[in-house]
């Protein structure tokens, strides 16, 4: 063993095995940054939405320049409503109810008034809220409202507004923080009422109240008749039914766009990270031609040197072993400085991600520690059966 190490060291190209650890390196670390930020940036886009399923689909009547101009109505009359009920794709339909009177709201954190204006409420059946009843309803004899509000409304406060005026971050598990007062008039009639809010939407771009509380205001608040809904809510098997866009299309609806465009997005994500990780790959896969081309030109020094060495007595895995030895510890050294690399790169961006986005679930680095070690595996057991078929050769005089 020492006898081979001898050699070895007589022969060794530092430069060449500088740029293999500097390329491989490289290589590998842009392979784990680009997964690592995948795994650490796709949960905004992708993100379940905590009180309606992924298979809800909200849609309403396009509205272009001919139905300006004529002044079609935009609601959905009966007739439109069974049809889209008796489609095989939908499985439950149901439609939204508008307030039909004034609502005022105040919107408050930690004593600073955040809103205060004029808003605009609905409400879709219970069945297609995914909460406990015993928290979504309201009596009539209460002075609390239960309030599910758009997410975008609370990245618009952690962005502009609580950054500004230094006021904490709101997630999801914070709702309770936000104090909401509703002030609500009509039919000669009014009453100032406490909103609860008790979380946030990703697929409503509206305030949802319960249909317990919508029917309440609108039978003591409202002056005017039902009105028509102008947005239907349904659930489908599969949302990637090629039936419903046909449906819709030849119906002139649309779907709510905030979950295309979430899709589109994250769709160009996995785009870049895949080239990204593809660019990685490839400069690793170079790098470890060089590593190998190296002990290649090592072993080819060496061939009668070790020729010997096997003649007197030592055996392949012998003669091999330093060699295998010394691609382990570069193959090692690189995935080591590889994550200490990706834990500084990381936690320089991590924190930003989650001062804009406090309501993300904590990630770890586990997945890509996972990842490198697969790889380090994978590339390490190569070199091992390479080098040691090598020697073979060199013992069978094959070479």
């Amino acid at each position: 063993m020492y006898l081979v190490w001898k050699l070895l060291r007589q022969h060794i190209s530092v430069a060449q095995l500088a740029g293999f650890f500097f390329a491989n390196l490289f290589g590998m670390f842009i392979v784990l940054m680009g997964y690592q930020f995948y795994n650490d940036v796709i949960p905004i886009f992708t993100a379940k939405d905590t009180f309606m399923k992924s298979d809800y689909m909200v849609v309403s009547k396009q509205i272009g320049n001919a139905t300006t101009l004529t002044g079609n109505s935009n609601t959905f009359n009966g007739s439109e409503i069974d049809d889209l009920s008796n489609q095989p794709f939908v499985k439950k339909l149901g439609s939204f109810t508008s307030a039909d009177f004034l609502v005022n709201a105040s919107m408050g954190i930690s004593g600073q008034t955040i809103l205060s204006s004029e808003i605009f409420i609905e409400s879709i059946p219970d069945d297609f809220i995914d909460v406990p009843l015993n928290d979504w309803k309201y009596s009539g004899d209460g002075d609390v409202v239960p309030i599910i509000m758009p997410r975008s409304y609370i990245n618009m406060y952690n962005f502009g507004f609580a950054q500004s005026r230094q006021l904490p971050k709101i997630s999801e598990g914070l709702a309770s923080m936000i104090d909401v007062k509703l002030f609500i008039r009509g039919n000669d009639k009014s009453k100032e009422l406490r909103g609860r809010v008790i979380g946030f939407s990703n697929k409503l771009n509206t305030i949802l109240v319960p249909q317990s509380f919508m029917e309440w205001s609108n039978g003591i608040y409202s002056s005017s008749s039902k009105q028509s809904p102008t947005r239907l809510i349904f659930e489908v098997d599969n949302p990637t039914d090629n039936k419903i866009t046909s449906y819709l299309e030849s119906h002139g609806l649309e779907l709510d766009k905030g979950d295309l465009n979430t899709e589109k997005t994250a769709s160009f994500l996995r785009l870049l990270v895949t080239i990204v990780m593809a660019v990685g790959m490839l400069i690793s896969i170079l790098s470890f031609y060089i590593l190998m081309l190296s002990i290649y030109l090592l072993v080819q020094k060496n061939a009668s040197k070790l020729e010997n060495l096997l003649l007197i007595g030592y055996s392949p895995s012998q003669v091999a072993r330093p060699y295998q030895l010394l691609t382990l510890l570069l193959n090692v050294a690189v995935l080591g400085m590889s994550m200490a690399l990706l834990f500084i790169v990381r936690r320089y961006y991590i924190d930003i991600i989650y001062t804009l986005f406090p309501q993300l679930p904590d990630s770890s680095m586990i997945p890509s520690i996972f990842v490198g070690l697969t790889l380090l595996l994978i590339v390490s057991l190569i070199n091992i059966i390479v080098i040691r078929r090598k020697i073979q050769r060199i013992w069978h005089r094959k070479d």
